[in-house]
């Protein structure tokens, strides 16, 4: 009879506390040297105390997925928004690049790990988290995901918890593998191939994977034809007002529009209207296009009976590419007797698309480098030790074809510099009409940009640790290192970008370091133990001093309660403080000035009532009586802010874990989480910071600092008004976890049911003191990605000795839109339910076929009215639609 193994199933540690782990595990050791996730103190069990999610590589294998990113962003414990290849015109790490954010707390606020260790930042320069695209599926052995603060153990960023990615270290042969796969539509090829070597004896191990993978792209019209809005209680197509045509104004004020056909009449213009409107669905992709290499290597040589020498050595380049629409031309003046001008008036250029050079195309071409060389060992008391060098850093570049030159541009409107001749040096543009602009205008304004960037990470660690002395209940267990790390980032976009004379967003160069030292000290105290309702009761305590270079230092601690207290019943709970360090574009982030829109409080003051507060204030801050604000504008400072500190945080977790007797293999789990930050990092506008600060009685609000802006003593003006992040938010964070797993056989077949669920009680973002708090539980979409309140995924496995079969449902609970009003169309989105299914059958020995169909019921994305793409929230839904896939695995 079959017996379905401790690996078939996902979540195993959510409902044991389990995680194994390893940052100092051994492949030649027994249990009693387990070291845990969330701990670094080796234990004689592998059950942790804080709630915990273990994903196994059968249980990987048994969805199909091959990116670590969807795996990790399937799980009910993630939310908000996290880089892929459908959202990857939303990303904020850099196109192209995929994380992971659980709680929704942030990407840069979840610490990701390999092998217990760091990872180095990853994209195109100067970025936040890790890029999940480095570490193929096939190298993963497990993936522990500890959802509650652990800066005590790991350091800064982690504030939501810690994902550890453990990699396979223990195969012997040669295994290949291959998938194909594609959706209903025939499109969004996806092609995968692996081959992985190992082989162990007594002086040591080594395993060395290649990974290949391919997508192709979906385009977004294909599953949405246009972007779609409310009009008399109807969805209509909705588009872009930067039309192909060009949008003008004329000087009495009137929008008008220039001949939308190619080829038509290139005279011809009209009021300007809706029906002018540009669909920009066909130039946006649905799911982007990838193609990644990684070649890795991992093993260790026994030098002798107590000390060891490892090595992780792991190479990566990552290729991807986004479509976007053809670019827009604004604010461009024609004259009156320019010759391309039928209108015989000055007109300005409102919105006008290049759309004769087709779209745009984004690049990313990125390579990541990652080596951990160390020692470690036993002593003869049984201390265990372990030094290690960890070096990681990644080089890329990334650009857009098709951008315009707007130095070019005005040249080619200006009849003074410019000839209709063939061959000019510099051609005239006829820019009003479609289809107007011709081949020699066109390389004359358009380029491809080349940005270039980086990140780096070194790293070296001692840990040790063992047992000081016994206790009645048992060993007093510690742990104890030491850590020296410098992080850090460099991007330099292209020329002209930096000149801010591309039609693109003006970008400074970014460089910067930070480097931390740090010691911790862990312990584990077994209070008491073998006693009625306390057959365990243990005290888990955590400590870590932190020295940056840039903020000084921090402490930080957590403490656990570990209590079995019966066979079927045990309860858990911890405290702990966490902190975030400011990343490099936050910090050294490229600073300048700007004329950016602003009212100040101040101007006319005098008009106002006696007993105003914004009066009151004005005077005291000296502003002269009669002062007036001159024009519109305030120049205003934005950029990095190398004044940051690190935002802190308290975490609180309380849960049990029961195993009834009375059915055997059934276990349950629930936790609740609370979690709350402080100093949160934001980028506050500069009017807003003038608003709260004059209307703050006695100026008593921190933004009324110099720091935030200045007067000119004389005239009142405001000569400094920054707009750069300062530390100055709050969020705090409730809910709940609960987990279910019943294992037991039918027949002779084993089944395994597995249940975890998220519950998001309560999430508030106060940006700024005095703000009112905005809330973000159970609302969904204007960018933020998905916080329903609830969140689920239900698995089923069937196993016999020659084939599995694993039926899945992942559940998206109802959430509320951001910014519609109750009787707005999408203001709510309902529960969303998709069904994926996998079988597998083992053809001969060592060899296997799996075919699967996810979205089994080809459920769509529900419409959100401030979606970000596709009329959908992409960061939280589906847009492919059903798809299926075959793999075959071959041992020997």
């Amino acid at each position: 009879m079959t017996k379905v193994t401790g690996n078939l199933f996902i979540a195993t540690a959510l409902a044991t506390g389990v995680l194994a782990a390893p940052a100092m595990a051994q492949d030649n050791r027994t249990l009693e040297e387990i070291v845990v996730t969330g701990s670094r103190i080796a234990r004689q069990d592998i059950t942790g105390v804080g709630p915990a999610t273990v994903l196994t590589a059968e249980a990987i294998r048994n969805t199909g997925v091959t990116s670590v990113e969807t795996l990790l962003q399937r799980l009910p414990s993630s939310a908000g928004f996290a880089g892929n290849q459908t959202n990857a015109y939303w990303a904020n790490n850099g196109y192209g690049t995929a994380q992971v954010n659980l709680r929704g707390l942030g990407i840069n606020r979840t610490l990701v790990l390999l092998n217990g260790r760091r990872v180095v930042a990853g994209g195109t320069g100067a970025n936040s988290a890790p890029d999940l695209n480095t570490i193929p599926v096939s190298v993963i052995q497990r993936i522990d995901v500890l959802k509650d603060g652990a800066s005590a153990i790991y350091g800064a960023d982690a504030v939501a918890g810690v994902v550890n990615i453990v990699t396979r270290t223990d195969f012997d042969g040669v295994e290949v593998s291959a998938k194909y796969g594609i959706t209903d539509e025939g499109d969004g090829e996806e092609k995968s191939a692996d081959l992985t070597w190992g082989t162990s004896g007594d002086k040591g191990a080594m395993v060395a994977t290649f990974s290949y993978y391919k997508s192709e792209a979906v385009n977004l019209a294909d599953r949405e034809p246009c972007g779609l809005g409310e009009s008399g209680g109807q969805l209509v197509c909705v588009g872009s007002s930067s039309t192909t045509g060009g949008r003008a104004l004329l000087p009495n004020g009137q929008s008008i529009n220039f001949n939308q056909t190619p080829g038509g009449n290139g005279n011809f213009y009209e009021p300007y209207a809706a029906k002018h409107n540009f669909n920009s669905n066909p130039f946006l992709n649905a799911v982007n296009p990838i193609e990644r290499f990684s070649a890795n290597m991992f093993g260790h040589l026994n030098l002798s009976d107590e000390v060891r020498l490892f090595s992780e050595l792991m190479f990566t380049n990552r290729q991807s590419d986004q479509i976007a629409t053809p670019g827009t031309l604004r604010n461009l003046t024609v004259a009156a007797n320019n010759p391309t001008n039928p209108t015989g008036q000055t007109l300005t250029i409102q919105g006008r698309r290049l759309a004769e050079p087709g779209p745009r195309e984004f690049y990313q071409d990125v390579d990541t480098w990652r080596t951990v060389v160390g020692l470690d060992g036993h002593f003869a008391n049984g201390w265990r030790w372990e030094a290690a060098f960890n070096w990681g850093r990644n080089k890329g570049v990334d650009g857009s074809t098709n951008v315009a030159n707007l130095d070019r541009v005005r040249q080619t409107l200006n009849t003074s510099v410019c000839s209709a001749a063939a061959g000019a040096a510099i051609p005239c543009g006829d820019y009003l009409g479609a289809g107007d602009l011709n081949r020699q205008v066109l390389d004359y304004i358009l380029y491809t940009s080349r940005d270039s960037g980086g990140n780096e990470q070194i790293s070296g660690t001692f840990d040790l640790t063992g047992s000081l002395f016994e206790l009645p209940a048992g060993d007093v267990g510690f742990a104890t290192g030491v850590v020296w790390r410098k992080d850090k980032g460099w991007r330099d976009p292209d020329a002209l970008t930096v000149l801010g004379i591309a039609n693109t967003n003006q970008q400074d160069p970014i460089a910067g370091r930070v480097k931390a030292k740090e010691a911790y000290l862990e312990l584990q105290v077994p209070l008491l133990a073998d006693l009625p309702f306390a057959q365990r009761l243990e005290l888990n305590a955590a400590a870590r001093y932190s020295d940056y270079d840039l903020f000084g230092s921090a402490d930080n601690y957590k403490a656990g309660l570990d209590w079995q207290v019966i066979d079927s019943v045990r309860l858990r709970a911890t405290y702990g403080t966490a902190f975030r360090i400011p990343n490099v574009p936050e910090l050294f982030g490229g600073v300048s000035e700007g004329n950016l829109t602003t009212t100040d409080p101040c101007s006319n003051y005098g008009a106002l009532p006696a007993t105003s507060v914004v009066a009151a204030n004005c005077r005291a801050s000296g502003v002269p009586a009669g002062f007036r604000q001159l024009g519109n504008t305030i120049l205003t400072t934005v950029g990095g802010n190398s004044a940051l500190k690190p935002e802190t945080s308290d975490s609180f977790t309380v849960g049990t874990v029961i195993q009834p007797e009375f059915v055997e293999g059934l276990t349950f789990t629930a936790d609740l989480f609370d979690i709350r930050i402080k100093d949160a990092i934001r980028s506050i506008p500069g009017s807003t910071k003038l608003s709260v600060c004059y209307n703050a009685a006695g100026l008593s609000h921190p933004f009324c600092g110099s720091q935030h802006f200045t007067r000119n003593a004389l005239t009142g003006e405001i000569n400094f008004l920054s707009a750069q992040p300062v530390n100055t938010g709050r969020e705090k964070m409730r809910g709940f976890d609960f987990g279910l797993l019943y294992q037991f056989d039918l027949a002779d077949l084993g089944v395994a049911l597995d249940w975890n669920a998220t519950y998001l009680d309560k999430y508030t973002i106060t940006p700024f003191q005095g703000a009112a708090p905005i809330l973000f539980d159970g609302y969904i979409g204007g960018g933020n990605g998905g916080f329903p309140h609830w969140r689920s995924n239900l698995s089923g496995t069937v196993s016999d000795e020659k084939w599995n079969a694993t039926y899945s449902v992942q559940w998206i609970g109802k959430a509320t839109d951001f910014n519609a009003a109750p009787a707005d169309i999408g203001y709510r989105s309902p529960n969303v339910f998709y069904h994926n299914i996998q079988a597998s059958y083992q053809v001969v020995e060592g060899a296997r076929i799996a075919v699967g169909v996810d979205n089994l019921f080809d459920r769509d994305a529900p419409f959100i009215k401030s979606w970000t793409d596709g009329n959908t929230d992409t960061m939280t839904y589906d847009l492919l639609g059903r798809r299926g896939y075959v793999r075959m695995t071959y041992s020997f």
